[in-house]
């Protein structure tokens, strides 16, 4: 792989291979995760005898986050040389993440935060996201602003791999019910392709992934490829057993289904139970850019690396019909670049990808490139969430019991909602993430006590508890929208997104059932103080924006076709969230990646026929 780095002069210069600088921490960190042999990793990655000319790339991708190191993974693979562009700063798997192993009492505010970061980051002070830990891969409000219009928590992360450093790491599949769900209920458009179409990639890109679940047989969660699951704990279980028998299974607990490995990878170690992930992983145990998709696509030799460089434009050919690269300015001197591809992928996450759209071909359509049926940047959608309930289980069996290390993920309680029979007085359904644990001595922090008994206690685990919070579908709304505001600019000069997005009638009485049904579920279970709660929610705070260049069957509604392709460039490629035709309940990031490998297969079996 080739690095574009920057020399002491300032300008860019061009490196081979993977960085081993911190040679004797990553050989320390290893742990059989195939980074211990620096030099011979060295020896595979380099590019000899397979030089192109300055600018000239088989494939262009932006963006370098899950959907992007998917596609350099495959179109590399494939034989193609690749450019993957990131608009932040390198972050080397291992050497680069700096608090990996730091203890809480090593940070100067102990990991939270102060007055003067919220006051630089207005909008990722409104939820967790704000914290001195990982603050350095979140993007910063002063320099990236945006305009609402209507509150919408935008949650960015701008360096190499970018918020595949930070994401949840749950990963289910759709069904058919959520795939047929618009044709069915006669909302927005039909999903262009169905479950048999994204089956075999689900496969696929579960067995490179790694993705650790349990065999549960249900129609609404379709079974994968899974490593063996991170158990249910003792409480977990107790409550999980007493909800199936009072539901008859139609509502169950089931482990979460992360993306963290409970057996080794080639490369990449079992997790070690630190619940540390979104410092970085230094034993590759989640599934990361750095740590699965950027590896094999170096190993090929065909890819070269480009961050800081910020991606302005796609060029249009409107003779071709065809982009024929991209535009893009050095995010440190600001110098404009153009470098030409026969292929582009954007996978810059779902709103960027839109913006980035919504700027290129506008001397052919004002309203940018894929523009022509009106539907680009509508349809935003996102998870509405922080809704659910919790409780205390009291139960004598547990009282001598504890639970191993930190799980990284917890359980999960599939849709039951608007399925099988069941009819509510509002679209789709929901699921719930949750855990039970024993409270520990931070309980103490709202006590009274003082002397050694007061101590004693503290020492021990509290109560068990056990709560949830409901993932609820959005609808995908035409009036739910992204535009350029241009009055606006960045730190760069270049004119900011205006988002335009509100929940709907249709999420408002969902959130009842997702509150009332969490403290039934509960209640029947056993467990007593049962608490229904719904929290400040406005759309984005899900982190799992979709929508605005959404696929369909035709291109009068629709701004991509079955395959991801632009339906008036039919060499740009989307593949991160912008192309969700529908948000479904389940956390979506599996699935971009299942269309991402899909969609570059088609991409290189065109361009070998030609066709592209």
């Amino acid at each position: 792989m080739a690095i574009i780095r920057r020399g002491s002069d300032g300008r860019r210069i061009r490196s081979r291979g993977v960085s081993c600088n911190d040679r004797d921490d990553a050989i320390a960190m290893s742990i059989d995760s195939g980074h211990a042999d620096c030099e011979a990793l060295d020896s595979q990655t380099g590019n000899e005898g397979n030089e192109v000319a300055e600018n000239e790339y088989d494939a262009i991708v932006v963006g370098s986050g899950i959907s992007g190191g998917w596609a350099a993974k495959e179109l590399t693979e494939k034989g193609l040389r690749v450019l993957l562009l990131e608009r932040g700063k390198n972050v080397e798997h291992i050497r680069d993440y700096v608090n990996a192993r730091k203890a809480p009492w090593e940070y100067p505010h102990r990991g939270g935060r102060t007055v003067a970061m919220e006051e630089a980051y207005p909008v990722l002070r409104r939820d967790y996201p704000l914290n001195e830990k990982n603050l350095d891969w979140w993007a910063q409000d002063r320099d990236s602003p945006y305009t609402e219009i209507k509150r919408f928590d935008w949650y960015r992360g701008y360096q190499v791999g970018g918020r595949s450093l930070l994401w949840g790491r749950q990963s289910y599949r759709w069904s058919d019910f959520d795939f047929e769900a618009n044709a069915r209920e006669g909302i927005a458009v039909d999903w262009p392709i169905r479950y048999r179409d994204i089956a075999p990639w689900y496969d696929y890109v579960e067995t490179h992934a790694g993705i650790s679940g349990s065999i549960e047989n249900l129609p609404q969660l379709p079974d994968g490829k899974f490593l063996p699951p991170m158990p249910l704990n003792c409480g977990e279980e107790l409550v999980a057993g007493r909800l199936r028998d009072s539901f008859d299974g139609r509502r169950r607990i089931i482990p979460g289904r992360p993306a963290n490995l409970t057996q080794a990878l080639p490369g990449r170690a079992p997790c070690q139970y630190r619940n540390a992930c979104w410092l970085g992983c230094p034993y590759g145990a989640y599934f990361s850019t750095q740590s699965s998709t950027l590896p094999a696509a170096m190993a090929t030799g065909r890819l070269t690396l480009m961050p800081d460089t910020i991606v302005t434009e796609i060029v249009y050919n409107r003779d071709r019909r065809q982009a024929t690269g991209v535009r893009v300015m050095d995010a440190l001197t600001e110098k404009t670049t153009e470098f030409n591809a026969k292929v582009v992928f954007l996978c810059a996450s779902t709103l960027n990808s839109t913006w980035l759209l919504m700027r290129s071909a506008t001397d052919v359509w004002p309203d940018g490139l894929g523009s022509s049926s009106g539907e680009l940047g509508h349809n935003l959608m996102d998870h509405h969430f922080r809704v659910g309930a919790e409780g205390v289980i009291p139960d004598a069996s547990l009282d001598d019991k504890y639970y191993f290390g930190r799980r990284p993920t917890g359980f999960y309680i599939p849709r039951f909602r608007n399925l099988f029979g069941d009819r509510r007085g509002y679209l789709r359904g929901f699921g719930y993430q949750g855990s039970a644990s024993r409270l520990g001595w931070q309980r103490a922090v709202a006590e009274l006590g003082i002397g050694a008994q007061f101590k004693d206690r503290m020492s021990e685990p509290g109560e068990w508890r056990i709560g949830a919070t409901a993932f609820g579908e959005m609808l995908p709304l035409h009036e739910n929208r992204v535009g350029i505001d241009e009055t606006r600019t960045d730190k760069w000069g270049l004119p900011v997104l205006e988002i335009d997005c509100a929940m709907g009638e249709n999420e408002t009485q969902m959130r009842i059932d997702m509150a009332n049904d969490a403290a039934e579920m509960f209640e029947a279970a056993g467990a007593t103080g049962v608490t229904p709660f719904d929290n400040e929610y406005a759309p984005g705070m899900g982190i799992h924006e979709m929508g605005t260049a959404r696929m369909g069957n035709d291109p009068a509604t629709s701004v991509l076709n079955r395959w991801n392709q632009v339906w008036d460039a039919p060499n740009v490629f989307v593949t991160d969230g912008s192309c969700m035709t529908s948000a479904s309940c389940v956390n979506p990031s599996l699935t971009y990646m299942a269309l991402t490998a899909r969609a570059a297969d088609h991409a290189v079996n065109e361009l070998n026929r030609g066709n592209l």
